[in-house]
């Protein structure tokens, strides 16, 4: 079997690809968006993000918004990849156990 994704598996972070995969589809989610949806604090949630950048799980785009400077993120399909792997040993271990 393999592995859990190490990167992955710490808690925010597993609910930073959960959110990024689920709109993989749509836009860039907006850092705002993401704070909301992980309930984490900025330095924290920039911790992880940039964490996940450097694994190339993630890509971080940063322009303006009018004068106002906004940061978003998506997931990769590297990130894809390995938030589907993941998910996927995650699933093995819970049938073992059901077994």
């Amino acid at each position: 079997m393999p592995d859990l994704d190490e990167l992955i598996h710490q808690p925010l972070r597993l609910r930073l690809m959960t959110a990024l995969y689920a709109e993989r589809n749509a836009d860039p989610l907006d850092f705002s968006r993401i704070k909301r949806l992980t309930e984490a604090t900025d330095g924290n949630l920039g911790s992880h993000l940039t964490t996940l950048e450097k694994a190339g799980y993630i890509a971080i785009l940063k322009d303006f918004q009018g004068k106002k400077p906004r940061t978003r993120a998506q997931i990769t399909a590297t990130g894809q990849r390995a938030y589907r792997n993941h998910v996927s040993t995650l699933r093995e271990l819970l049938e073992q156990g059901d077994a």
